[in-house]
């Protein structure tokens, strides 16, 4: 399959921070191995004139998802720490679209949509297609392209540029993105 990227497309990258990266809060088996797909990626989508937007989870101290609030999860991106930080070697431009998302203590957000400007700011743009990637597959990319596909977006999901928790969680979410009708491709579907 060739898909040609065009200006009305956008690449959404999902919580691509150190937290969840090996040495982080949460980190994600093998997180840092999203980074250099998602820089091919950027530079594609650059060269098409194709907006990009990068999710982040931006937590409160004392956030709803936090254990210590009786969430699932422990403190992880929490706001202005080190941990919330994009790592340097994800190549984002300075044009990209921070998303901040699960920023308010009684909301969270698994999806770059819920609570965010996401979506007013892609249709803006007159954006129809999605394209995306990131961390993890079996939550915040999982839930990011259900979102879309809610909202009438048609979605690619880049499984080379996306990683799970579990091997098993990530099959679990590909069969689930697949089935509601999301489009599985690897930077070598996508062209100019």
């Amino acid at each position: 399959m060739r898909v040609k990227i065009t200006p009305k497309d956008a690449l959404v990258l999902v919580d691509i921070q150190k937290d969840f990266l090996p040495g982080g809060a949460l980190p994600v088996p093998e997180g840092d191995k999203v980074i250099e797909p998602a820089n091919r990626y950027i530079e594609l989508f650059q060269k098409a004139g194709a907006p990009i937007f990068a999710t982040r989870d931006w937590h409160p101290p004392n956030h709803i998802s936090f254990k210590e609030q009786g969430g699932l999860w422990p403190p992880h991106c929490v706001q202005n720490t080190e941990g919330a930080k994009f790592p340097k070697e994800l190549k984002l431009p300075p044009e990209v679209f921070i998303i901040n998302k699960g920023d308010r203590p009684e909301f969270d957000a698994y999806s770059g949509f819920q609570g965010t400007l996401l979506e007013d700011l892609l249709r803006e743009r007159g954006v129809k297609r999605i394209f995306v990637g990131g961390l993890a597959t079996d939550y915040c990319v999982l839930n990011t392209v259900l979102g879309g596909l809610n909202l009438g977006f048609q979605v690619f999901w880049l499984s080379d540029a996306s990683k799970g928790i579990t091997p098993e969680g990530e099959r679990r979410a590909e069969e689930r993105m697949l089935s509601e009708g999301a489009v599985k491709v690897v930077y070598n579907d996508l062209t100019l």
